[in-house]
């Protein structure tokens, strides 16, 4: 087992708080100092009270299931004698209402791996195999309910 911590830091510098026009701009830090910009979604609170420019915690979402696919990938491949050159993920979630459920929720991820492998090529059969593996393997989507789908280029 593991503890992994991140430090989310928010405070009002100005705006009307109960009025609901203030920013949700926040800094979000993670262990080693390493430390960016959060947001909630424009799409969720509107413009001036979010920024296109920070990460929102639905975009952190899909991009904790995309890195954590992609590093069990890679070590599956490796454990089968595959090198890979590049791996890029297209990724992307839905948030709506989830089937009888009121409340939103990332209904939806698509992961869209596009790998690039140098040396013996896997087959269109191992390659499936190499993405379920890291599927199953996945901490992330083992910890969601949320449908995770597969689209290897």
């Amino acid at each position: 087992m593991s503890l992994h911590k991140a430090t989310v830091d928010w405070a009002l510098n100005g705006g009307d708080f109960l009025g609901k026009k203030y920013s949700r701009v926040h800094r979000m830090t993670f262990a080693g100092g390493v430390s960016v910009p959060g947001s909630a979604s424009p799409s969720v609170v509107p413009l001036p009270w979010s920024s296109h420019e920070a990460v929102d915690p639905e975009a952190a979402f899909v991009a904790s299931l995309s890195a954590c696919h992609m590093l069990w990938f890679l070590d599956h491949a490796c454990q089968r004698g595959f090198a890979v050159e590049s791996y890029v993920d297209a990724a992307e979630g839905i948030l709506g209402r989830h089937p009888g459920e009121k409340k939103l929720v990332m209904t939806k991820v698509t992961l869209r791996p596009a790998v690039a492998f140098t040396g013996r090529q896997p087959t269109a059969e191992e390659l499936d195999a190499l993405h379920h593996a890291a599927h199953e393997d996945c901490f992330i989507a083992n910890s969601v309910k949320t449908e995770v789908v597969i689209e290897a280029a």
